[in-house]
């Protein structure tokens, strides 16, 4: 076989090699029938077809609106196969993946920009769930991979989708530079290809705080359908009562969120979206002052950063003894447990 043919057998080879787990649990995400691999690409019985790339099932739901300009971007690499503006596929042992180094601020918050082009070493945080003794878990919106690898050391076996074939690729790499065991798909939660109940907990952050009320809706909608029925969901979303998150819409004259803008929840909106689209639901607090820092990530920040976090994590704890407290975070964590009939209708 001639050289080239050779490298382009091998390319092939590489570009569907998919788990039988993967594909075992995987379906079209519109009208959630199992997928088969033909000729390079995932076909189910209605006629829908997508591409993988690099391995990479690409999952989204084409003549929907995407939620994120990168949706679009990974709809043209699927349609032409051509990743040549995407990065090299290998990363250096000790190297910190260019993505992560360009998208540290984008995927972590503000208070991470002077770390753009200077990580020594990646930024994952602790994960705030029981042990997973191998429970699965989702990740939606999970771009470079950071909570699913915090998931993995936690226990569980994680699966994160993103939209962003530039993310996700770069997620692949850092798990497999880090050894952490993890599956990544590009996909939109409010189609999510994943058969009924098929995970324990479901898991966002710093993700559905960007989109609108109706597709908040319609992907705890999915959510409750990808559930176990013992299975919970854990989600980030912005407080509108916060400090920091109403001088936030004080700056923009209270207006609509525009585009993949941050829309503020109140407590009690949160607790009605997530009881009719899922069920029984509870609030706790994630941060003051701040919608992303970590206690953990506090020895990479700035002395003034690292202060907000100590203060942060000090309002934290006392909102464990102080309820109330919580409805002043900026940052809240909704959990619900998955009711048997949700009360909500797709929109």
């Amino acid at each position: 076989m001639a050289k080239a043919e050779q490298q382009k057998v091998q390319t092939e080879s590489a570009n569907i090699d998919l788990s039988a787990a993967l594909l075992e649990t995987i379906v079209c995400p519109r009208d959630k029938q199992p997928l088969r691999l033909e000729a390079g690409k995932l076909h189910c019985s209605g006629d829908h077809s997508y591409a993988v790339v690099d391995g990479i099932p690409i999952l989204l739901v084409k003549e929907e609106r995407q939620t994120h300009t990168e949706g679009l971007r990974s709809l043209q690499v699927a349609e032409t196969g051509d990743t040549s503006q995407m990065g090299d596929l290998d990363v250096v042992a000790g190297q910190i993946d260019p993505f992560v180094q360009d998208w540290i601020a984008a995927t972590n918050g503000n208070m991470y920009r002077h770390l753009i082009g200077r990580l020594m070493e990646y930024p994952i945080p602790g994960l705030r769930l029981p042990p997973g003794n191998g429970a699965s878990f989702l990740e939606i919106g999970c771009s470079w991979g950071r909570w699913c690898m915090a998931a993995a050391r936690a226990g569980y076996r994680p699966v994160g989708i993103d939209p962003s074939l530039k993310g996700v690729r770069a997620a692949q790499r850092v798990a497999r530079q880090l050894g952490i065991s993890a599956v990544y798909v590009v996909a939109d939660g409010r189609y999510l290809p994943f058969r009924d109940g098929s995970f324990h907990q479901v898991f966002s952050y710093s993700v559905l705080q960007h989109l609108s009320p109706a597709d908040v809706r319609d992907t705890l909608l999915e959510i409750n359908r990808v559930l176990s029925t013992d299975g919970t969901t854990t989600v980030q979303m912005a407080n509108a009562f916060g400090v920091r998150c109403l001088y936030h819409q004080v700056r923009r004259g209270f207006r609509e969120a525009r585009e993949f803008e941050v829309r503020y929840w109140t407590p009690q909106q949160l607790r009605t979206t997530f009881e009719a689209a899922i069920g029984p639901s509870h609030l706790l607090a994630d941060g003051f002052f701040s919608l992303n820092a970590q206690l953990s990530d506090a020895r990479f920040l700035p002395l003034p950063y690292r202060a907000i976090v100590y203060a942060s994590e000090m309002m934290r704890f006392l909102s464990i003894w102080l309820p109330p407290l919580s409805y002043l975070a900026d940052s809240l964590y909704i959990s619900a447990s998955r009711g048997i009939e949700p009360k909500g209708v797709r929109t």
